[in-house]
């Protein structure tokens, strides 16, 4: 699962075994490590008591949390992504989960086998 922060927008990208994870055991997580043994963990759930994208942050953790039956018909159909804005004191939040694309131009060193087909396959660009 990749992790994209930028301002007050949180993105998750999902292979394909990483969607189906999340359908059957209601998350995934992932974590990137620091220097000094620090760690950052971020996970997505499922819930059938949320009924928008929400995120929450604590301790090192970062948990976004989509409704249970979105998720579910977002990993059976063409959807590419589920979308959200959470409230903020003087802003908001947004959310973005999305099916992880292969590139439509190869890139070595890239293992892109779990990922999904490109829609655009047989354009150009990536």
């Amino acid at each position: 699962m990749k992790l994209r922060i930028q301002d007050n927008s949180i993105r998750l990208r999902l292979t394909r075994s990483e969607v189906d994870a999340l359908i059957e055991e209601g998350s995934v997580t992932a974590s990137v490590s620091f220097p000094g043994g620090t760690r950052l963990e971020y996970s997505l759930e499922t819930s059938s008591l949320t009924g928008q994208p929400r995120a929450q942050f604590s301790t090192d953790r970062l948990v976004v949390q989509i409704p249970q039956a979105v998720a579910r018909r977002w990993a059976v159909t063409e959807e590419v992504s589920i979308t959200g804005a959470q409230p903020l004191e003087n802003d908001e939040l947004s959310i973005l989960v999305e099916k992880d694309f292969a590139c439509l131009t190869p890139r070595e060193g890239e293992d892109e086998a779990d990922m999904f087909p490109h829609p655009l396959k047989g354009q150009e660009n990536c």
